[in-house]
């Protein structure tokens, strides 16, 4: 990423500190930190018993155990590689906004792992996943830019803007507050 665009990526994630404190405090569609934990990384005999207790967080909306049991399927370790499942939980995961899933998920459509290849997509869930807190994924999207014709940039660029606009709106409207006014 040249300099320019660091600082620019900057400048947005600054100016959306408070939207992100807001976020932790009271939740929105867009930002939504991951809570709760499951693990799957367990000896062989334990993992159905796992398996289960994640399956039923993912179950009750846990966000971290909807990635986890993407994770376990995409990686395939203990069980047969299953990308479907993965995009499965990596899609309602993501949906939470969690940022690893989001990263994740714009990866495989980047990549066309168990999808087809759709830079739009990959560069708008990359572009959410750095805003999320996914380090690299503004490294990963600057690589899907690179593959972009101008026109897939300018719409996915038109989507993100649209994502955005909705998601101040709706923070407006929570609370009758703009979303730039000083937090409480």
């Amino acid at each position: 990423m040249n300099r320019t665009g660091r600082a620019l990526s900057l400048g947005c994630l600054l100016l959306l500190q408070p939207l992100l404190a807001l976020a932790q405090a009271g939740g929105n569609s867009l930002l939504i930190p991951a809570m709760g934990r499951c693990t799957l990384n367990t000896q062989p005999q334990d993992l159905a018993q796992a398996l289960a207790a994640c399956q039923k967080a993912s179950d009750e909306g846990d966000a971290q155990a909807q990635y986890e049991l993407g994770e376990f399927y995409y990686e395939g370790k203990n069980a047969p590689r299953d990308l479907n499942q993965a995009l499965s939980y990596f899609e309602k995961a993501s949906l939470q906004g969690h940022a690893q899933a989001q990263f994740k998920l714009g990866t495989m459509f980047f990549h066309g792992e168990g999808v087809p290849a759709n830079n739009i997509q990959a560069y708008i869930l990359l572009k959410m996943a750095a805003v999320n807190g996914a380090e690299d994924a503004l490294d990963t999207a600057d690589e899907v830019t690179e593959k972009m014709p101008r026109q897939e940039l300018e719409v996915a660029t038109q989507v993100l803007g649209q994502i955005f606009r909705k998601y101040l709106m709706e923070l407006q409207s929570a609370d009758g507050r703009t979303p730039f006014s000083p937090l409480p």
